[in-house]
């Protein structure tokens, strides 16, 4: 049976889609702009010092193996027994927070002395400020452990090291590295299935809601990627801009700002250079978007995430591309809804496309990019089959080069051939 008013509705969202690539959104310029953050005490950014204690050493990280214990325990008491009582509030939540989730490991282990006179002026001359590894691997979502990095001082009282300070120095830290969904407000862990959804502890309800269509959407996926895949998936709608450091106005197009994205999580020191393949990802959302986030929007990144631990050589055309497929499949897998106005924009695109989308075609036209993507897969997929574009997906990404022979062997066509047919196709 047709539903005339949600075709109706599936015509309208797919019209705005298209104009925005379908994983962004227009919205008023800054409108997702972070809000103002706590200033930092400026740290010196120094390698170790060479007067670094080996004792000292052991004894903070002896406290820190006892914090990651009573997290895996539940003992509030243990985990802010070495606190300082002004910081004894936020180290309380932190703990709350963080018993939201279920830890298969976890452990904190002292990296680099960062000296901050600042703060040895304020504490005393046993201070000593370090960031902070944090190895960690969540329950039923992570086949991996991963890493992250804090920020800490310490002071040496009479009953030993006491955690004084655990942001002021958060400018050492890796950009991208911490910054964690539990390092901020109050939070709610919603769980439906394998899909867990971070949200504000007040707007539960808005958690509730997003589980419901993140699970859907990992039904289509499922239906439309034909590889190993069991669902598991982190959600993260908080209404702090700065989760992961997201930076969420992105493209030369004024206005442009990404609704969501499928950021990944690495098991190394993250303010490393990156030697790793990632070892899962957390499907980020724009705050500004988070209350109208839908099953169409999950379903691309949630794409993302089925593939990321393939490898990160795909080129732009096919992760994209798709994810996009992906969405646009899910969408009319319900015969009361349509992409055929995003098929009408997409293919007046199609006669001044002159190579299959990259890095260069995205920063120049996200928009145009994210539907010629599309459309080469969605081209791929009438002459193959799900199957084998699948299979062509995984030789390229786990291959760091020889693409162009790889698309052969799978389509029987050169890049050259493949743009050429695409443009020719109707769809």
């Amino acid at each position: 049976m047709k539903h005339p008013g949600r075709l109706v509705a599936g015509v309208t969202t797919l019209a705005i889609a298209g104009a925005v690539a379908v994983v962004g959104v227009r919205l008023q310029q800054g409108a997702a702009a972070p809000s103002g953050e706590v200033a930092a005490i400026k740290a010196t950014p120094a390698p170790a010092t060479p007067t670094e204690s080996p004792q000292r050493k052991q004894e903070i990280n002896k406290l820190l193996s006892a914090r990651a214990a009573a997290v895996r325990k539940g003992d509030l008491k243990a985990f802010v027994a070495a606190v300082d009582v002004k910081l004894l509030p936020k180290q309380r939540q932190l703990f709350a927070n963080l018993r939201q989730f279920g830890f298969t490991k976890l452990e904190y282990v002292l990296a680099e002395p960062r000296p901050a006179p600042l703060l040895t002026a304020k504490f005393g001359p046993t201070t000593f400020s370090s960031r902070v590894l944090m190895r960690y691997q969540l329950t039923g979502l992570d086949p991996k452990p991963a890493q992250t990095d804090v920020a800490y001082t310490f002071v040496r009282r009479s009953a030993g090291w006491v955690l004084v300070d655990d942001s002021s120095i958060d400018e050492v830290l890796s950009r991208d590295g911490h910054r964690q969904p539990w390092d901020y407000q109050p939070i709610t862990v919603v769980r439906r299935g394998k899909v867990s959804v971070v949200v504000a502890k007040r707007e539960a309800a808005l958690g509730q809601k997003i589980a419901v269509a993140a699970e859907q959407a990992v039904r289509g996926v499922r239906r439309h990627w034909p590889r190993p895949w069991d669902g598991s998936v982190m959600v993260v709608a908080m209404p702090e801009p700065q989760v992961l450091a997201m930076l969420w106005l992105s493209g030369s197009g004024k206005g442009w700002t990404i609704a969501a994205k499928d950021v990944p999580i690495y098991d190394q020191d993250p303010v490393r250079e990156r030697k790793t393949a990632p070892v899962g990802s957390r499907i980020v959302v724009n705050p500004a978007v988070r209350k109208e986030l839908d099953k169409d929007l999950l379903a691309h990144e949630m794409t993302h995430a089925a593939s990321v631990l393939l490898g990160d050589y795909a080129p732009m055309w096919m992760v994209e591309g798709y994810a996009e497929y992906v969405r646009c499949a899910v969408i009319e897998d319900d015969p009361g809804w349509t992409v055929d106005p995003y098929r009408k924009s997409v293919r007046k695109t199609l006669a001044s496309m002159t190579a299959l989308p990259g890095p260069r075609e995205f920063s120049a036209a996200g928009s145009r990019s994210y539907g010629q993507s599309w459309w080469v897969v969605e081209y791929l997929v009438d002459k193959l089959g799900e199957k084998k574009v699948a299979a062509l997906y995984v030789d390229l990404a786990s291959h760091a080069s020889g693409a162009d022979a790889i698309l052969k062997k799978h389509s029987g066509m050169t890049p050259a051939q493949l743009l050429a047919a695409v443009k020719k196709f109707r769809g």
